[in-house]
C-alpha cells in the first residue's frame, strides 16, 4: 500500500521504453507476460481495484508513448554548431519550451517525506497558427501535460515513423504536470471562467504543478550528484482532453485502494465472481416492489393486455373506467395479476399543466425490463441493434422518478453522444425539469436552448423564483391583501399559511356545511363559493361549467393544486435564496435538489474525490452502453458516495448494452488479449450467467437489412411497423435492391496500400463510394441521410479527400451527413449507408464479428458494401452476414430513369437496370449523367423565368392607368388572386432535387417522410454556371469538350476588359462590366479561400532537403492504429492524411 501511495502517476522516460513494463504493439497470443488478468473472478475487492490499477496506468503509458513519439518526429530536432538541440519542424500538440523555473516547493505536510505541493513556470512561445494557437490557449486547469528534454543526434538528421524512436532521438527527460493555468502580465493566475487578458505579446506563462513523488526522487539524484532535471527541460506536450483525463482516474483507483470499498451486499459475491448468479435478480429480492404505478408505459388496456397474454389478470373497474394509467399488483406467489386503474389528481386549468405522456408502444419484452428496472435489485438488459433501449431506459427512469420521488437516480453512459440522447428523452417526459441536471463538458450537445449544466439550473432557479413570487404578488392583488409578501420565499410561505390555505380551508369547510343541510349541494354552489376566481381570470374560460358538482368540485382542487405547486416550488427554492455563492449554490443543486443526475463515466471518475468531499447521495444508478465501457470505470460510479453505517446505500443498478457489438477500445494487443482488458462489467456477468432479458424487436432496418446480423442474437423479429410502413414497403429509387455488396477490383494495378504503418486506404474504392453518392444525389436523396462509413482510418480521410474535391464546391452534391469509421458511428444509424471494407489482401479486424455487427446495422432502409467479394466471402468468420448479401449480383444495378421518391414496392425489380462494372465506368456515367441534370435544370429554369415575366406582364396590365400611377394602388381582386396562384405554382420547380441554393434557400419540409410528397429544387444560385464549367468529377477518366461560341465571346471580352484596365488607371477601381467575369472571380476567390483553409489544417513535413524520408503528409492524430479506429471526435478541427493526388500517382 505504501509503495502505491509512494508512485508517481505520471510516467517517465525510463518506463515508457522499457518493453519489459510497456509490451509493443507486436502479440502474437503465444507465450506468458509478466501482466495482471482480468478473469471472471477475484479474490477481493482490493485484488480487482490493485490489478485495474496496474493495467489501466501501462495503458495509459503505451498511449503516451505513442503522442510523444509522434510529437517528436514532427518537430524534427537538429544539433546546431554549438551542440544545442533546436527543432525544423512543428506539431500541433508540441511546443519549443523558452524558459522553464520552479517558483514554490511546499513544505511537506506532518508525517510525509515530500512536498505538500511544487510548481513551475513554462513559458511558450504562440507565434504560430492562428488555429493551433487557439488549442494552446484553451488549456484549462488540471489538463495534463508533459516537459521533454530532447537531445538530437545529428546535425542533419533523418527521421522515420517506420524505424524505432530511441534509433533517431534520445529522450533523456520526461516528466508529467497539471496546468494550475496562465499568468497575465502581472504574475498572477488567470481564474478559469473569467475573461483571458489581452496579452500584447505571443508569449505565454503557464503556471503548471508537478508530481511531488517524483520531485523528491529526482532532488534526492541531484543532491548524490546527477543533473538538475529541472534545468533541462526543452519541449512541452499536449495531449488530446478525452484521451487525457489517466491521472484523475488513476488517483481515484488509488483513493478506493486506501478507503474502504462497500458494494451493496445483494451484488458483493456476484461482483467478485462467486455464488449464484441470480442471486441479485428481483424475483429474489426480499424487498421486492409487488406494487407498481406504471405511469404512461401502456398506451391503452389492449396495450396492457397484449404484454401480459397467458396471464390471468383481475380488474375490478368496469371496462368504460379501464383506462391509462394503471397500477399492476403482483402477488408473491401465483401467476395472475391485479390491474388497477386510476385517475390523476387534476394538476391545474392551464394547458401547460397537462403533464407530458409516452408514446412509445412496448412491446411485452420491454415490459419486462422496464418493470425489473423498476424492482430493487441487478437489472441486466441486452439491447441488439435498433431495439429501443434508451426507450427502455427513459421510461425505467421515469417510473422510479413517479414511483419513488424521494430517491435520486445516477444516469451514466459511456459516450456524450448517447447521453446527450438519453437526457433529451427525458426531458420530453412528465418530470420537472428543475430536478433535472446534466453534469460535464458535452452539455452544449444537448439539442435544446435550456442549460442543464449545474450554473443553468442555479440560474433557472434563481430566475424561475422570480417568476413564481410575481405569481405570488398577483395572487395577493387578486385577493385584496396588502403588504409585500413577494420579498422572500419565507414571506410568500407566511402569505400561503395565513391567506391562501385559510380560504381554501374557509371554502371546504362552507362546502362541506352545505352538504349538510336539505338543500345538498349544487354545481353552482362551488363556483359561488370559489375565493380564486380573480387570480383564474387569465386560463382558458369557463373553468366550471355548472354541468355537474364532481366535476366543478375537481376544477377547483385543480386550482388549488396548481397554487400549491408554486408555494412548493418556493419552498425548495428557499434555501437558494440564503446561500450567496454561485459555488455553494451550484453544490447544494447537485447534493440535495437534483434527483436524476446525469455523467459520463469519465466525467464520473474525474470527480469521485470531490462529490464524496461533497456528501452526494444516490439510490438507484442506471447505465447505458455498458458493453463499451472499461470494467473500472463501470465500478467508479457504482461508489461515488460514502458507505452509511457500513452499508451501500444502492438499491437499484441497470445495465443496459450488447455485448454483440464492440467492446472498449484498448490500443495494445497485449493488455487487449493476454490480460483480457477489454472485457467489460457488463460482458463479466454474461459470462458468469446472471440472468439478463434480452430485447427481441428491431424497429431500425428493413426486414431485409435485419437479416443481415440477426443470426447473432437468438430471436430477433422486427416490429409492426417494419413491415407495414410506407417507408419500409417502398424501394430505394434507382437503385435495384435495398442492399448490395459490390466488388472493386484494382484501380490502375494497386487495391489497397499503407503510406504509413496501419494506415490503409484503398483509392478505387473511395472513388467509387463517392460516385455512387453522387449519383444517389442527382436522384433527388438528401444528404443528410446519407452516411459514408469505412473500417480504417486512413480510408476515412481519403473519403473525405475525395468528396471535398469531387462534390465541395458544388451545391448539386454538398456533403453527406457523416464521412467516419464504423467503430466511431457504434450507437448511430442513418437511412442509407455506404460502406467501404477497403483492405484487398487480409479480412483485416473486420474478422471481429462485434464489427461486422456493427457495420451491418447502421443502415435502416439502404446499404451499399463495396469490397472484394473473393477476399471477405471466404473469410468463416464473416459467412452468415456475407452468403445473404452474396444473394444479389456483386455488380452495381442502377435504374436511372427513377427518381426519389418512387412507388416501386420493395423486391420488385426496375424494368430495365443498367448494371455498372467497375469503377471508372461509374465515374463516366456520374459525369455524362450529371450534365444532362444540369441541362434539364437550365432548361427548366429558363422556362420559369419566361413564365415569372409574363405574370408580371399579365398584372401590369390588370392595373388602370390611375393605379399604374400610384405605388401602393391596389389592383383588382380576381387579377391579384389569379397572379399569386400562379406564382405560387411557378415557385415549384420540377427536378426532385432538394438541396440546390443556400442553406438559406433550402425547404426542409416537415413532409418529407411522406412517400407521396416530391422534394423539389430550389432557383439555381447565381455561381451555378460557374461551379458547372469547372466541375470536373473525375480527373482519371478524360473529357474533351469544344469552346463554344459564348464561351469565346466572353474569353475576347474578357481580354478587351483587361487591356482597357491596362491602359486606364482610373478605372482601376470601377466595377467590371462582365458579371459573368465578376461571378467566375468571386467563385475562384472563394475557391482559393476553401485551399487556404484547408492547408491551414495540413501539417509541414520537411523535404528531403531538411534531411527527412520523402513520404505523403499525415494526420496528426494518425498514429499507428494496429488496425484499431481512432480517436477523433466527429466535428472537431482535422488534418488532412496523404493527398488525393500522393495516393493516385
Amino acid at each position: 500500500m505504501d509503495e502505491i501511495n509512494a508512485m508517481p502517476l505520471y510516467p517517465t522516460e525510463e518506463i515508457l521504453w522499457d518493453e519489459n513494463v510497456v509490451p509493443n504493439e507486436f502479440f502474437s497470443g503465444e507465450g506468458c507476460l509478466a501482466l495482471p488478468k482480468l478473469n471472471l473472478q477475484f479474490l477481493t475487492l482490493h485484488d480487482y481495484l490493485l490489478r485495474n490499477f496496474n493495467l489501466f496506468r501501462l495503458e495509459t503509458m503505451y498511449e503516451i508513448r505513442q503522442d510523444v513519439e509522434d510529437a517528436v518526429l514532427r518537430l524534427c530536432p537538429f544539433l546546431t554548431s554549438d551542440q544545442s538541440t533546436q527543432f525544423s519542424g512543428w506539431a500541433r500538440m508540441a511546443l519549443p519550451v523558452a524558459k522553464f523555473t520552479v517558483v514554490e516547493v511546499a513544505k511537506p505536510h506532518v508525517g510525509k517525506n515530500h512536498p505538500s505541493r511544487v510548481r513551475a513556470d513554462a513559458t511558450i512561445n504562440l507565434d504560430i497558427r492562428r488555429n493551433i494557437a487557439t488549442e494552446w490557449d484553451s488549456l484549462r486547469k488540471h489538463d495534463v501535460c508533459f516537459l521533454l528534454t530532447i537531445d538530437a543526434l545529428s546535425t542533419s538528421p533523418t527521421y522515420s515513423s517506420r524505424k524505432p524512436f530511441l534509433e533517431q532521438v534520445r529522450l533523456r527527460y520526461l516528466r508529467g504536470c497539471e496546468v494550475e493555468g496562465y499568468l497575465d502580465e502581472e504574475g498572477r493566475v488567470v481564474a478559469e471562467g473569467f475573461e483571458k487578458p489581452d496579452y500584447k505579446t505571443r508569449m505565454r506563462t503557464v503556471r503548471l504543478y508537478l508530481d511531488v513523488n517524483q520531485y523528491q526522487f529526482d532532488m534526492e539524484k541531484t543532491i548524490k550528484g546527477s543533473e538538475d532535471v529541472y534545468e533541462t527541460f526543452n519541449l512541452i506536450m499536449r495531449r488530446k482532453p478525452k484521451e487525457n483525463n489517466f491521472k484523475a482516474v488513476l488517483e481515484t483507483i488509488r483513493d478506493m485502494i486506501n478507503t474502504e470499498c462497500v458494494v451493496p451486499a445483494w451484488l458483493h459475491d456476484i461482483f467478485l465472481g462467486y455464488g449464484d448468479p441470480g442471486e441479485a435478480h428481483y424475483s429474489k429480492m426480499p424487498n421486492k416492489t409487488e406494487t407498481i404505478d406504471f405511469n404512461d408505459t401502456f398506451l391503452d388496456a389492449e396495450h396492457l393486455l397484449e404484454n401480459f397474454l397467458g396471464m390471468e389478470i383481475k380488474c375490478e373497474a368496469a371496462p368504460e373506467e379501464q383506462i391509462k394509467p394503471f397500477k399492476i399488483h403482483f402477488p408473491e406467489k401465483g401467476a395472475g395479476l391485479e390491474v388497477i386503474p386510476y385517475t390523476l389528481p387534476n394538476p391545474g386549468p392551464y394547458p401547460y399543466n397537462k403533464p407530458k405522456e409516452n408514446s412509445v408502444r412496448f412491446t411485452p419484452t420491454q415490459i419486462e425490463a422496464i418493470k425489473a428496472g423498476c424492482n430493487p435489485g441487478l437489472t441486466m438488459v441486452v439491447g441488439p441493434p435498433g431495439t429501443g433501449k434508451t426507450d427502455v431506459a427513459v421510461q425505467v427512469i421515469n417510473n422510479i422518478y413517479h414511483n419513488f420521488p424521494n430517491q435520486r437516480t445516477l444516469i451514466v453512459t459511456h459516450s456524450n453522444q448517447a447521453l446527450n440522447q438519453l437526457f433529451q428523452k427525458i426531458i420530453n417526459l412528465d418530470i420537472d425539469e428543475r430536478h433535472l441536471l446534466r453534469l460535464g463538458h458535452g452539455e452544449e450537445g444537448l439539442g435544446t436552448d435550456k442549460d442543464f449544466s449545474k450554473y443553468g439550473r442555479v440560474n433557472y432557479i434563481l430566475a424561475h423564483r422570480l417568476e413564481l413570487l410575481n405569481e405570488v404578488g398577483r395572487l395577493q392583488k387578486s385577493l385584496g391583501v396588502q403588504g409585500d409578501v413577494t420579498y422572500t420565499c419565507e414571506t410568500a410561505g407566511y402569505f400561503n399559511l395565513y391567506q391562501v390555505k385559510s380560504r381554501w380551508d374557509e371554502f371546504m369547510t362552507r362546502l362541506k356545511q352545505k352538504s349538510g343541510s336539505e338543500e345538498g349541494n349544487e354545481a353552482c354552489d362551488v363556483k359561488e363559493l370559489f375565493p380564486f376566481h380573480v387570480y383564474f381570470s387569465n386560463a382558458p374560460q369557463p373553468i366550471f361549467k355548472g354541468d355537474s358538482y364532481v366535476e366543478d368540485l375537481d376544477q377547483a382542487e385543480g386550482c388549488y393544486r396548481h397554487i400549491q405547486k408554486i408555494f412548493d416550488q418556493l419552498e425548495e427554492f428557499r434555501a437558494f435564496e440564503l446561500m450567496r455563492s454561485g459555488l455553494d449554490r451550484a453544490n447544494y443543486l447537485l447534493v440535495k435538489e437534483a434527483k436524476i443526475i446525469a455523467m459520463t463515466c469519465t466525467h464520473a471518475a474525474l470527480t469521485r474525490r470531490n462529490l464524496v468531499k461533497l456528501g452526494f447521495r444516490y439510490d438507484n444508478i442506471l447505465m447505458e452502453e455498458s458493453a463499451q465501457i472499461l470494467e473500472i470505470e463501470t465500478f467508479i460510479p457504482l461508489l461515488l458516495q460514502e458507505p452509511e453505517d457500513g452499508h451501500n446505500r444502492l438499491k437499484r443498478v441497470i445495465l443496459i448494452g450488447d455485448h454483440h457489438q464492440l467492446p472498449p477500445v484498448i490500443k495494445n494487443m497485449a493488455f487487449q488479449k493476454y490480460s483480457n482488458m477489454e472485457q467489460s462489467l457488463f460482458t463479466r456477468f454474461i459470462r458468469l450467467g446472471v440472468p439478463a432479458i434480452e430485447l427481441d424487436k428491431q424497429g431500425r432496418s428493413r426486414a431485409s437489412l435485419a437479416n443481415l446480423y440477426n443470426w447473432r442474437y437468438k430471436k430477433l423479429g422486427n416490429l409492426p411497423h417494419v413491415l407495414n410502413s410506407s417507408e419500409y414497403l417502398t424501394s430505394n429509387p434507382g437503385l435495384s435492391f435495398d442492399y448490395q455488396l459490390i466488388n472493386v477490383e484494382d484501380f490502375n494495378g494497386v487495391g489497397e496500400s499503407e503510406p504509413n504503418p496501419y494506415f490503409y486506404q484503398n483509392l478505387g474504392e473511395a472513388e467509387y463510394v463517392v460516385a455512387v453518392y453522387m449519383y444517389m444525389r442527382l436522384l433527388g436523396y438528401k444528404s443528410e441521410e446519407i452516411t459514408i462509413l469505412t473500417t480504417y482510418n486512413g480510408q476515412k480521410h481519403l473519403i473525405r479527400d475525395v468528396v471535398k474535391q469531387r462534390c465541395g464546391d458544388n451545391p448539386v452534391f454538398g456533403f453527406p451527413k457523416t464521412i467516419t469509421t464504423v467503430d466511431r458511428y457504434q450507437g448511430s444509424q442513418n437511412n442509407y449507408i455506404l460502406l467501404s471494407l477497403v483492405r484487398t489482401k487480409t479480412v483485416g479486424h473486420l474478422r471481429d464479428v462485434r464489427r461486422l455487427i456493427v457495420a451491418m446495422s447502421r443502415a435502416r432502409l439502404g446499404l451499399y458494401v463495396f469490397a472484394r467479394v473473393g477476399i471477405f466471402a471466404n473469410c468463416y468468420e464473416l459467412t452468415p452476414a456475407f452468403k445473404q448479401l452474396l444473394k444479389h449480383p456483386t455488380e452495381l444495378h442502377i435504374y436511372p430513369d427513377e427518381r426519389f421518391p418512387t412507388n416501386r414496392k420493395t423486391g420488385d425489380l426496375p424494368p430495365s437496370a443498367k448494371v455498372i462494372k467497375d469503377m471508372p465506368e461509374m465515374s463516366k456515367f456520374v459525369y455524362d449523367y450529371y450534365y444532362q441534370v444540369i441541362e434539364k435544370l437550365t432548361k427548366e429554369q429558363n422556362e420559369l423565368n419566361k413564365q415569372k415575366e409574363a405574370v408580371e406582364s399579365a398584372a401590369h396590365r390588370f392595373q388602370t392607368p390611375k393605379e399604374a400611377k400610384t405605388i401602393d394602388a391596389p389592383i383588382e381582386e380576381d387579377p391579384e388572386k389569379k397572379k399569386k396562384n400562379l406564382e405560387e405554382t411557378l415557385a415549384q420547380p420540377f427536378l426532385a432535387i432538394d438541396d440546390v441554393g443556400t442553406a438559406e434557400d433550402r425547404d426542409d419540409s416537415e413532409n418529407s417522410d411522406n412517400e407521396d410528397v416530391v422534394h423539389p429544387i430550389r432557383i439555381l444560385p447565381s455561381n451555378f454556371q460557374d461551379v458547372r464549367e469547372e466541375f470536373q468529377p473525375f480527373p482519371h477518366v478524360k473529357y474533351e469538350e469544344e469552346e463554344t461560341e459564348e464561351q469565346s465571346n466572353e474569353a475576347a471580352a474578357a481580354t478587351e476588359q483587361s487591356a482597357e484596365m491596362e491602359t486606364t488607371q482610373t478605372e482601376q477601381d470601377q466595377p467590371a462590366e462582365d458579371t459573368a467575369g465578376i461571378q467566375e472571380t468571386e467563385v475562384d476567390s472563394n475557391k482559393e479561400a476553401g485551399e487556404k483553409d484547408e492547408t491551414e489544417a495540413v501539417e509541414e513535413i520537411p523535404d528531403n532537403d531538411a534531411g527527412v524520408d520523402s513520404k505523403p503528409v499525415e494526420d496528426v492524430e494518425m498514429r499507428d492504429e494496429k488496425e484499431k479506429e481512432g480517436d477523433s471526435e466527429e466535428g472537431e478541427e482535422e488534418e488532412c492524411g496523404p493527398s488525393l493526388d500522393m495516393m493516385r500517382s
